[in-house]
């Protein structure tokens, strides 16, 4: 029998962020999806230890997947409807999850204080990206890992111009403010991380090539030295 720690929860003085009728849309869809996402999850969480900060925990599906040789989990989700489902499957994890309301720009934690952080389809929804993953590289440890799972831009240019044409008009709007196109690796190395193994899948594997397709999967890290 598994002796669970129990999950903690800290409260929001306001939401962040607020996208009522996506969020119920994408609680559904990723519900769905959980078949073909399973192996991804657990290729992008396989082998985590220590103290861990997930930005943008959605409805909290990843928290199954988390080894056992994590210590915590802090699960930063600042859309209210998805916090409130991430709280609910941080009650079935077996490890210690913390859900907490913020942005990705402002991670409501101290400096240096986690082994490996995560970002599963966030970059893609984030405001400033450059920003996002500053804090980021502001709250891992020198040393440690970035596990990233995000849309990214298509190879072709015909996509990429269908993926453009996206995010500058109705999509940003229709789903919470994700983009479909975005750099995320030259955005990673941009923002000083060095990139380890990463590779292109899409999503689903088979069937029609849709916009939102094109994902990334891999690991980075930020560099031993710290920062002068």
């Amino acid at each position: 029998m598994v002796d669970r720690k129990p999950f903690r929860v800290r409260k929001a003085a306001h939401d962040v962020v607020r996208h009522p009728v996506f969020a119920r849309y994408y609680a559904r869809f990723s519900e769905r999806a959980e078949p073909s996402m399973a192996p991804v999850r657990s290729e992008l969480l396989g082998g985590l230890s220590g103290r861990v900060i997930e930005v943008g925990a959605g409805n909290g599906l990843n928290f199954s997947y988390y080894p056992r040789t994590v210590a915590e989990v802090v699960a930063i989700e600042p859309e209210r409807i998805l916090r409130q489902l991430a709280i609910e499957a941080a009650q079935r994890a077996d490890v210690p999850v913390d859900v907490v309301p913020g942005a990705a720009e402002a991670l409501p934690v101290k400096s240096e204080g986690y082994d490996a952080v995560v970002l599963s389809i966030v970059l893609c929804s984030v405001r400033d990206v450059a920003r996002a993953l500053a804090e980021v590289r502001r709250v891992v440890r020198p040393g440690g890992e970035v596990r990233f799972f995000e849309h990214v831009r298509a190879p072709h240019p015909t996509m990429r111009r269908v993926q453009a044409a996206l995010d500058r008009t109705v999509w940003p709007r229709l789903f919470g403010g994700c983009h479909v196109g975005r750099d995320t690796v030259t955005a990673l190395r941009d923002a000083g991380f060095e990139l380890g193994p990463y590779r292109t899948l899409l999503m689903p594997e088979r069937g029609p090539r849709l916009p939102t397709s094109y994902c990334v999967l891999g690991t980075a890290r930020r560099p031993l030295l710290k920062d002068t």
